[in-house]
């Protein structure tokens, strides 16, 4: 570390916060901008000081690591190199093409591109976003859709990191691209049958909650578009999607308690859009189109784990619907797949994920056979109805990914593609993980899956990293990394901690781990620490955490929960300032996250809320050495939260550990665009890690 460089110091400007009679005194409130300020083009004086000071935090970081950036970058060097460049995906057929994503040496950005018919037929480019990325900082393509009659693709640009996408429409007959550009949606466009319609979701431009379904006609003013639902909840989302089947279009309106959706016949797009259900509290439904049916995955009925159900096409509320696989207490059902001969079902059972075959004339019924201890296996969206093969993936933290086309008739398969680790150095043959089942304080038992070398030696002087995210159900399943390699080839444990607020072990697992339970996802995390040091895998010199988003929530409570069992943290993105952010429903989200994090409104909500907010609840006292990130324009975890608890940590720690803060100024809550822009962000944070642990080759 250099003495000589100076600490960055933020100005303190008190800001008095009051509700419920309790006060607050934020002095780090002035770091706020809106995205007018950010967005002028002549910065008014709180925006300068609020750049200045983010500038100077990442001044302060580039400087005081500046004798690991040769390290950063070899380490950079290494983990792309494990990376086929020239790499393309297993062509899925639709609609009489193969589609292709391919990347080319060198190359950034994914080709998008298809073959008529056969594979030997001539390729066709769809889009090479590598040139269409030029002169950006950041450069997002998605909601790439294809009109029915394969002469038109719908598309969206997002070159801010907000996703805040502007839809185009590209003739694929000639080249031309639309003048006509549809502002502020999520990016997916939705065709109906005349090919000349589509639907797609506008965003409010404030909150960026998804907020409204317009109808768009080719070859007329956005302007003109017709508002055809408005989600006027704003505790709920919405979007626009097509059925399987391709005869409906299907309005889905959600929060994290309910559904409610509305179809229209893909034929008749003027039509007016009729309801399935009406929405009702903590009723959560989602709809597929087969034959005369609609076969629903839902909760009815106290089915905790979801049940899956159907309805005649023409009586679609709940009195009608009818059991086809029953709810199991022991079994999460997670989606579903609907073939012309086949239901496919996606299920996961003592935190293992399972696939289910089962024919529609009863005949057979089967489970497709995982053999390792730990693994993540998923079946893929396989947008053909009338065949007899799924396409899947399967990797487990030892097995590279694999992509395999199933026969659901003779049970063979085809594994299309292996996930190609160059270098020559990885043999799998080398790395061994298992599954940890850690007892919790308050006697549930959280599963805990760690990957290490076989030749790494297990004391209290190996370092470990552990990994969680824990919060609105979402299931970390335990995968491959070619990146994390580099860590595991330097002696390092991975370890990912499966703790409430995920469903790994259910719906209950989600429901133990949110609203007025939300601690349990902390004291989870730390028991997994306590576990790892106690029984000799580590100890608190080297043991080191990390999660992102809400997982930076997880990282802020538990460094002010147990700091003493860190050596060091990476917050990423990091979701901190949780009063103040759920009590402003002008920000993005708010209003969507009553139902995971609670209503602080409430006083019972604001009290247990604060209890735990990392922001609220720093102190005097030595806390480990951290490196925290964020994006300026992210728009789900405002990067003021980290710049305060930053200033705030800075303020009050009683240590002279390392703290960084560094700010992606063109970047938003996903980091940067393009493949090796996203690999430079993993290498500068793995050299954090092996910087503490003293483990920076010359």
């Amino acid at each position: 570390m250099n003495t000589d460089i100076q600490v960055p110091v933020a100005e303190k400007q008190m800001t008095k916060l009051e509700k419920h009679g309790d006060v607050r005194i934020d002095d780090y409130f002035w770091m706020r901008l809106s995205d007018e300020q950010k967005n002028a083009e002549v910065k008014d004086e709180q925006t300068q000081k609020v750049y200045d000071y983010l500038n100077t935090e990442n001044e302060f970081y580039e400087q005081e690591t500046a004798n690991t950036k040769n390290f950063q970058e070899r380490l950079f060097e290494e983990m792309k190199g494990r990376i086929k460049e020239d790499d393309e995906s297993v062509p899925y057929k639709e609609n009489g093409y193969y589609y292709i994503t391919r990347y080319e040496i060198g190359g950034q950005y994914p080709i998008y591109s298809r073959k008529k018919e056969t594979l030997e037929a001539e390729e066709e480019i769809i889009f090479n976003v590598n040139n269409e990325a030029e002169g950006h900082d950041y450069y997002q393509l998605g909601g790439l859709s294809i009109s029915p009659d394969n002469k038109l693709a719908a598309f969206a640009v997002d070159t801010v990191s907000r996703r805040q996408y502007t839809i185009q429409i590209k003739n694929l007959i000639d080249g031309k691209i639309s003048v006509d550009k549809i502002e502020n949606t999520t990016g997916g466009a939705v065709w109906t049958n005349d090919n000349k319609t589509i639907y797609y979701t506008k965003k409010d431009p404030v909150t960026l909650r998804s907020s409204q379904i317009y109808r768009h006609t080719l070859g007329t003013d956005s302007s003109k578009d017709i508002l055809v639902f408005e989600e006027e909840d704003e505790t709920f989302g919405v979007f626009v999607t097509k059925s399987k089947s391709k005869k409906y279009i299907v309005i889905g309106s959600y929060n994290t308690v309910s559904n409610e959706y509305r179809v229209l016949e893909a034929n008749n797009p003027e039509g007016e859009f009729r309801i399935i259900q009406p929405r009702e509290r903590d009723l959560e439904y989602d709809v597929a189109h087969y034959e005369d049916a609609f076969y629903i995955r839902t909760n009815k009925d106290g089915a905790t784990n979801f049940k899956l159900m159907k309805t005649p096409e023409n009586k679609t509320t709940k009195e009608n619907w009818v059991d086809v696989i029953p709810h199991r207490e022991d079994v999460l059902f997670e989606d579903f797949s609907i073939f012309k001969d086949y239901l496919v079902l996606e299920e996961r059972s003592e935190g293992l994920s399972k696939i289910r075959i089962k024919r529609w004339d009863g005949k057979e019924d089967y489970y497709l056979p995982f053999n390792e201890e730990t693994y993540s296996a998923g079946v893929y969206s396989n947008p053909e109805f009338d065949t007899n093969v799924i396409r899947y993936s399967y990797n487990s933290m030892t097995t590279p990914s694999s992509v395999i086309d199933f026969n659901m008739n003779d049970r063979t398969k085809d594994v299309k593609k292996e996930q190609e680790v160059l270098g020559g150095k990885f043999d799998k043959a080398n790395y061994v993980s298992k599954r940890i089942w850690v007892p919790a304080r308050d006697g549930k038992k959280v599963a805990l899956s760690i990957v290490y070398r076989k030749d790494t030696k297990i004391n209290e002087n190996t370092p470990v990293l552990q990994y969680a995210y824990g919060s609105y159900g979402y299931t970390i399943s335990d995968g491959f990394s070619s990146t994390r390699l580099s860590l595991l080839d330097r002696g390092f444990i991975f370890a990912l901690a499966h703790i409430r607020g995920s469903q790994y072990l259910g719906r209950d697992w989600y429901e133990d781990g949110k609203m007025l339970q939300k601690k349990n996802t902390f004291n989870d995390f730390v028991d997994c620490s306590k576990y790892l040091i106690d029984n000799g895998y580590t100890s608190a010199k080297h043991l080191y955490a990390m999660g992102g988003s809400a997982g930076g929530l997880l990282m802020g409570a538990i460094i002010n929960m147990n700091p003493e069992l860190y050596n060091g943290i990476i917050a990423a993105v990091p979701f901190v300032d949780v009063i103040s952010t759920m009590l402003d429903d002008s920000i993005p989200l708010t209003t969507g996250e009553y139902d995971e994090w609670g209503n602080p409104n409430d006083k019972e909500y604001y009290d247990y809320i604060k209890s735990y907010s990392p922001y609220d609840q720093v102190e005097a006292k030595a806390y480990p050495n951290m490196l925290v990130t964020t994006g300026l324009h992210d728009s789900q975890v405002q990067y003021w939260e980290p710049a305060k608890w930053v200033a705030k940590l800075r303020e009050l720690k009683t240590d002279n550990n390392l703290l960084f803060l560094h700010t992606n100024m063109e970047a938003g809550h996903g980091g940067a665009s393009g493949r090796f822009n996203s690999l430079k962000e993993t290498a500068e944070e793995y050299t954090f890690f092996l910087m503490l642990e003293g483990k920076l080759e010359k």
